[in-house]
């Protein structure tokens, strides 16, 4: 669909920010630099941060002000509660050991210990059993208070040198610009807001909670990097203990970060220990920063939030421990993300390696690199205690007497983390900005053919920044350079590893080399067009016929009912508008045909119904327009191309699951290991690719297969057993009745709850080899799913627990009446 030039031009917007070591320069908003003569196309992005090799002098120079402190290098005259300073740690961890709900925790433990010994019948020989006791219950609490202690010596984190992270900050910023070349970029408003906020904060004493989307480690560096330099105090960072390692280790804990474990168990005291100090940062008025996905997200889009943080920071304000605190949403966008490569490889089934040092350093090449830049953004921070007050609110109107409306029910506490989970996950969408990169990924991605001629790729890469701001979207827009120029740069960072150049031929002609990881830049546009994917994916049913116009129109009840359907399939992948279906399938289907890719038929007379035109009238049914199949149905399957990688990727783990069939019936009460389960689907997927049955291969990956098994699980089409051993995998196996049969020669016959869940996805399916008859996936597939099956029941667990399996399945009962 043509776009004029006035649809093309950027809206105004705030002012960016480019932070380039002590360089703070002023551009338009989503500014990207032009380029430059070949002299002077680096004038502006590393001469403030000085080389050694280059300018010896100006190098010491620049040490000399660091290690004086001279400006706001000295970073003493902070926005918010005192921090680098000698005795910080003894302090805080003086405080932390004092709180009363840590102490009580002490307290009970070492009277459960009690009773234990009691009971063991240690103190049937005392002559005064209540002194005995006493004695004992005093050793039992000063050995757990010792260990509190260690525990609180090795989480929190030590800022306790202003020198320190003077030369932290000056060294974080050299490695990040040799990378990142083009530096940070932030907006000016946004920052200015940001700093108005934290000075508030600062005089009521309430700390400022940073919840960043996690894509790279760099995410911590850059949030840290620029509150420094603008002055605020620098917040907590909640890592991982698995970034605990020698010497990086200590630096980070220095500069920041805490280490809390990656799974809490059983422990009580450590559990309390960590609520203990969350407590005691947001009563101080000390900043927080935790990544709401939990962790890294290895395909680019945005991950479902990860509650466990989240509610000790919940829990901390909604009990009244803590008065107040200020959420504060943060995208972080990359021109390229430098871990891809490694991400690649985890989501395709290799181990995630161990941090260590040594790899570390290794990495160093990477600092030679031209990566491009940084963009980070922030949302308006709000207070978390009026969100509570408003869900409240919200739910005592609804149902006055729900039991949801106590604010200390777990049911009450469990959906407001839930909804404050999703609220920060929207936010960060509202302002993330698309990078260039991004625009180039999603576009190869999303076109028919091998390649794509420059024209062409510079034509889509307009259409597409125009269809991202008119969803409300932001693009680090071009200021004065042509699209070409931007292009240009955006492959240049991308580099030859992910798209390729044909140059002897009439026309510059662009290829994706690595579909796979350049699919991570395509993830993250996604978000903005979910909804239009959608209801793309569902007319597909009716075009993949092919036909006339006639045979490809859908009616809207059936288009209703397979977006609905592809909706709850992929509600653990993606976030939708919170109108409900029918509203948000209304509106979208006006902006499909206010852009010209679809038409509506309506009814000749206005009638009394939900599904209704700005007129009045019901649609009854919605085809492609004339115009869109005169282009070639190119934005219909732009959309399209956007939702198919993700629906092979459960259409795989659905056909996977048809593997899972007892081979005999002595062994329907087997339990199977869901991590070879998910390795053999993996498997499965790798094989049906190459042989034509699987469009994508990024379909295969482990992180889209899990979503759509923990999807299969609250469906209750699976069954999974924990294992009470530590580190043990779970067991999995089918619902019996979910359970395909077999026929007399052992085959799996394609009928059944199942298989017809099946079928429904396939039905949006992208259409390819031996796919036009339903036989592929009936035979040879079918045959291969139960040949990887087999040999997983080779190794099966035959353990009946019809307990079990009668709690799970009123559990996936409940799940699904709590959705209607």
């Amino acid at each position: 669909m043509s776009q004029s030039k006035t649809d093309l031009l950027p809206q105004p917007s705030a002012p960016d920010l480019d932070i380039l070591g002590d360089q703070v320069t002023i551009h338009p908003g989503g500014y990207v630099e032009p380029a430059a003569p070949d002299d002077a196309s680096e004038r502006n992005l590393v001469e403030h941060m000085a080389r050694f090799r280059e300018s010896p002098l100006d190098f010491l120079r620049e040490i000399s002000l660091y290690v004086s402190g001279t400006g706001w290098r000295a970073y003493e005259d902070v926005i918010g509660q005192p921090i680098y300073y000698a005795g910080f740690s003894d302090n805080m961890k003086s405080m932390i050991m004092r709180s009363p709900m840590l102490q009580q925790r002490i307290h009970d433990l070492a009277n459960k210990r009690l009773a234990v010994e009691e009971k063991e019948g240690l103190f049937a020989q005392a002559v005064d059993q209540a002194k005995v006791k006493s004695i004992r219950r005093d050793e039992i609490k000063a050995s757990l208070q010792e260990v509190a202690l260690g525990l609180t010596d090795g989480m929190i984190c030590k800022m306790e040198s202003n020198r320190f992270i003077r030369f932290a900050y000056y060294s974080a910023t050299q490695l990040l610009t040799r990378a990142y070349h083009q530096g940070i970029h932030v907006s000016s408003e946004e920052v200015l807001r940001l700093r108005s906020v934290a000075e508030t904060a600062a005089k009521n004493k309430h700390s400022i909670i940073f919840l960043p989307c996690h894509r790279s480690h760099v995410d911590y560096v850059s949030l840290q990097l620029i509150c420094y330099r603008l002055g605020i105090a620098l917040p907590t960072v909640v890592a991982g203990d698995n970034l605990k390692i020698p010497v990086l280790g200590a630096f980070l804990q220095h500069a920041g970060a805490m280490w809390i474990r990656r799974s809490f168990g059983n422990d009580a005291l450590y559990t309390t220990l960590v609520q203990s100090y969350m407590d005691t940062l947001l009563q101080n008025g000390f900043n927080v920063e935790c990544f709401i996905e939990g962790g890294r997200s290895r395909t680019g889009k945005l991950l479902s939030p990860k509650f466990g943080i989240l509610s000790f920071l919940l829990d901390s304000v909604l009990s009244g421990r803590a008065e107040d605190a200020i959420i504060c949403p943060v995208s972080t966008q990359y021109d390229k993300v430098v871990e891809t490569e490694s991400y690649i490889s985890e989501l395709l089934g290799q181990p995630k390696p161990q941090e260590n040092l040594k790899d570390f350093l290794s990495a160093s090449s990477v600092l030679s690199l031209k990566l491009g830049r940084v963009d980070v953004r922030f949302h308006e921070p709000w207070s978390l205690r009026s969100f509570i007050a408003e869900q409240r609110a919200r739910v005592s109107d609804a149902k006055p007497s729900s039991a949801l409306s106590d604010p200390f029910s777990s049911h009450s506490r469990i959906r407001l983390l839930r909804t404050l989970g999703y609220r920060v996950l929207s936010d960060i969408n509202a302002v993330s900005v698309v990078m260039p990169t991004a625009l180039i990924g999603t576009v190869l991605l999303t076109l028919r053919g091998r390649g794509v001629g420059k024209s062409e790729l510079i034509r889509r890469v307009e259409w597409l920044s125009a269809r991202v701001r008119a969803k409300g979207g932001r693009v680090a827009h071009f200021a004065g350079a042509p699209t070409s120029t931007i292009i240009e740069r955006g492959l240049d960072v991308l580099g030859s590893g992910l798209v390729g150049t044909i140059e002897d031929l009439p026309e510059t002609t662009y290829y994706a080399v690595d579909r796979f990881q350049l699919s991570f830049y395509r993830n993250m546009t996604i978000h903005l067009f979910i909804s239009e994917a959608l209801v793309c994916a569902g007319m597909y049913t009716k075009v993949k016929q092919g036909g006339g116009p006639d045979n490809q129109r859908i009616s809207f009840e059936a288009l209703y009912e397979q977006v609905g359907f592809l909706s709850s399939i992929f509600r653990g992948e993606f976030i939708y508008p919170t109108a409900g279906l029918l509203p948000n399938l209304n509106r979208t289907l006006f902006g499909l045909q206010s852009d010209g890719v679809i038409t509506l038929t309506r009814s000749d007379t206005p009638v009394d119904s939900d599904d209704l035109d700005p007129h009045g009238h019901s649609i009854l049914s919605v085809e492609l327009s004339l115009t869109e199949r005169q282009n070639g149905r190119e934005n219909f399957d732009f959309y399209n191309f956007l939702l198919w990688p993700f629906i092979e990727s459960t259409w795989l783990g659905a056909v996977s699951l048809m593997g899972l069939t007892p081979p005999t019936d002595n062994q329907s009460e087997a339990w199977l290991d869901i991590r070879q389960a998910q390795e053999t689907t993996q498997i499965l997927g790798k094989t049906l690719y190459h042989q034509g049955d699987l469009s994508y291969f990024e379909a295969v990956n482990k992180e889209t297969l899990k979503n759509a098994y923990q999807l299969f699980v609250e469906e209750g089409i699976v069954l999974i057993r924990k294992s009470s051993i530590k580190n043990n995998p779970s067991a999995i196996r089918l619902a019996s009745d979910w359970t395909p049969r077999r026929d007399l020669n052992g085959s799996i016959v394609p009928e059944g709850r199942l298989w017809d869940f099946i079928e429904k996805i396939a039905k949006s399916r992208r259409e390819g080899k031996n796919r036009r008859d339903g036989a592929t996936v009936s035979t040879r597939v079918l045959r291969l799913a139960d040949l990887v099956g087999k040999q997983l029941f080779a190794t099966a667990v035959v353990q009946g627990d019809g307990e079990l399996l009668e709690d799970q399945r009123r559990r996936a009962r409940r799940k699904q009446e709590a959705r209607l």
